[in-house]
């Protein structure tokens, strides 16, 4: 199978690391084109393989697929055997609904904690409407991982969808110190040291595009 996904800066971009992650859970070999963010070339060079203009965009042959949910839900189809999805219908249908809230939600999260993999900067002020988004976060991982979690590290014991979804989340509490306890910290350590979590922040280490607008 010929995959290619076309991402943007590992350090900056929420939505390449989770199709990233997804992609490595297929365990298929894939192509990476990389098209560094907030330059002025930067949307002609997206819009050349996607016209929404917005990374990740998989190719798969001559099939372009956009938008990371998409892309998830793609490969899930493609490859049922690596259960890319949790097999219970509840917890599928719980890790569907939370996978979809981080999609779509936590705007204020979004907007004042910019993701950032390279910087450590703890005690900054908290924009309004953060405080709230991290407090349902912390729901959110607490419940799946009692309900869910079995003996596995993750929200649904094995890593999945819904994990790639949150890895840069636990990036962003990283970077600004938000501090979490008990189920929310352990499993947000098991996101950090998961080995494809270490390979994209090597990766992102070594980049040479410093996007100064974002840095907190």
């Amino acid at each position: 199978m010929d995959f290619t996904l076309i991402i943007g800066n590992r350090n900056y971009s929420s939505w390449s690391l989770r199709g990233w992650l997804v992609m490595k859970l297929t365990g298929a070999a894939f192509n990476v084109v990389v098209i560094p963010l907030d330059l002025p070339e930067s949307r002609n060079a997206i819009q050349a393989h996607s016209a929404a203009g917005k990374v990740p965009i998989l190719r798969h042959g001559s099939l372009t697929v956009w938008d990371t949910l998409a892309i998830a839900e793609y490969l899930a189809e493609l490859f049922p055997d690596k259960h890319l999805w949790p097999d219970d219908t509840e917890a599928r249908a719980r890790a569907r609904s939370v996978a979809s809230e981080m999609h779509s939600g936590f705007a204020a999260l979004r907007e004042h904690l910019p993701m950032d993999l390279r910087v450590h900067a703890p005690g900054g002020k908290v924009g309004p409407g953060v405080g709230e988004d991290i407090s349902r976060i912390n729901t959110l991982w607490t419940d799946c991982r009692r309900r869910f979690g079995g003996d596995g590290p993750f929200l649904f014991g094995d890593f999945c969808i819904a994990d790639a979804f949150f890895a840069p989340v636990v990036g962003r509490f990283r970077t600004y110190g938000i501090e979490l306890s008990g189920e929310a910290a352990a499993y947000a350590e098991a996101i950090w040291q998961w080995p494809d979590m270490q390979a994209w922040l090597d990766a992102a280490n070594d980049e040479p595009w410093v996007i100064d607008t974002l840095k907190p």
